[in-house]
């Protein structure tokens, strides 16, 4: 429930979380209620790209930096049709916003879409409890929607969590659609829309790809009528392991021997299609300055992330699948998560990360010129065989 006002500033408001913990501000966007996974952020810039991530969809995103809004909002940098996080959480909203590019303030925009947030709270506070309880349920709530702290934290507490949870297929496309090539068409790719981002394809595109987004639903069939050279797994929100479909998809496509690129959820599956389990981090990795080191070439990139999920496959050695040899080609070097995935007999990797990341760091933009070159290299064999 939310309802639109411009004096939202002056509105109180309260954040509770799941274990009781309150913090009380601001109402900064909508004023109403809103329920999610507490989560946080630790990237400086590119705000809006992450507001439209379809990754956070039931997310409630806590901004670790200080001043957020100071560039306003413009009508390029979104990465989908709508803000998908279920409440914003920030310390000093910018009170004027910078930037030429700018046609609204952050604030006017959570307003117009309905998210409710809160500002004027200690978000270094709030970011070290989550870092040490770990990400939790919770509410915020503003103007009508505040009542005693009890009954706030009850309707908390009642809300669904977010293991378990199985959302690709309420932020993915319904349709297919195509995005062409850029230039001479080289390839085909056919994209499982998990909850892709909008760089995502346009990567590709700039390398002669033409890109048939496909809905979350579609069948290995349906995947296979577009002739693709290679197929894409995206990022999307939820638990991995209620993602049965497109796992087996997946297996699939990993029967044929079709080049395959995942990203984020798109990793979590294929450890999943190759026998690996997941688990749910205690907070995630989100932000755009996350350590990752390539071991297959033992470069180190700062990257961006957003995930609460992990593959649990060994670091220390390859492992045997129903597809051959697998090995982590990626780890973090903050906490040794696996952060990509590689088949040695077949041609598929993924990572964890989002080297398509928008706003930045741009060091693994080099993952889709890998993918272009496994589908080339796919392609002379066939032409020779």
């Amino acid at each position: 429930m939310t309802t639109s006002t411009r004096g939202a500033a002056k509105t109180p408001a309260v954040l509770v979380l799941e274990d009781g913990r309150i913090f009380r501000g601001r109402a900064y966007g909508a004023v109403g209620e809103t329920f999610g996974e507490a989560v946080f952020s630790t990237g400086m810039t590119g705000y809006q790209e992450t507001l439209t991530d379809p990754s956070y969809h039931r997310q409630v995103v806590v901004m670790t930096a200080p001043h957020v809004g100071n560039t306003g909002v413009n009508d390029e940098d979104m990465e989908s049709k709508r803000i998908w996080v279920s409440g914003y959480v920030v310390r000093d909203p910018a009170r004027v916003p910078s930037s030429w590019r700018s046609r609204r303030t952050l604030d006017e925009e959570l307003d117009a879409q309905g998210v409710v947030g809160i500002s004027g709270i200690d978000t270094r506070a709030l970011t070290r409890h989550l870092r040490e309880r770990g990400a939790m349920r919770v509410g915020i709530f503003s103007g009508g929607a505040v009542q005693d702290d009890a009954a706030l934290l009850a309707r908390v507490q009642e809300a669904p969590q977010m293991k378990g949870a199985n959302l690709s297929a309420e932020v993915a496309t319904t349709e297919p659609y195509v995005v062409p090539a850029i230039g001479e068409k080289k390839f085909t790719v056919a994209a499982v829309d998990l909850g892709i981002k909008g760089m995502t394809p346009q990567r590709m595109a700039e390398r002669g790809i033409e890109v048939h987004v496909l809905p979350a639903t579609a069948t290995l069939e349906d995947v296979y009528a577009v002739n693709p050279d290679g197929v894409f797994f995206s990022n999307g929100p939820g638990d991995p392991a209620t993602a049965d479909h497109p796992v087996s998809v997946m297996r699939g496509v990993l029967e044929r021997g079709t080049p395959l690129f995942g990203i984020c959820f798109g990793n979590q599956i294929l450890g999943r299609a190759l026998g690996f389990g997941t688990f749910k981090l205690k907070y995630g990795h989100r932000g755009i300055n996350q350590p990752v080191q390539d071991r297959t070439t033992g470069k180190v990139e700062v990257t961006a992330h957003n995930h609460g999920f992990a593959v649990d496959a060994p670091l220390d050695r390859i492992s045997e699948t129903p597809f051959g040899r697998a090995e982590v080609s990626h780890v973090c070097l903050n906490d040794n998560v696996v952060e990509g995935l590689q088949l040695l007999d077949r041609p598929a990797f993924s990572v964890q990360y989002h080297p398509e990341a928008a706003a930045g760091p741009h060091d693994a933009a080099y993952l889709f010129d890998r993918f272009t070159s496994l589908m080339s290299t796919v392609q002379m064999e066939g032409q020779r065989a």
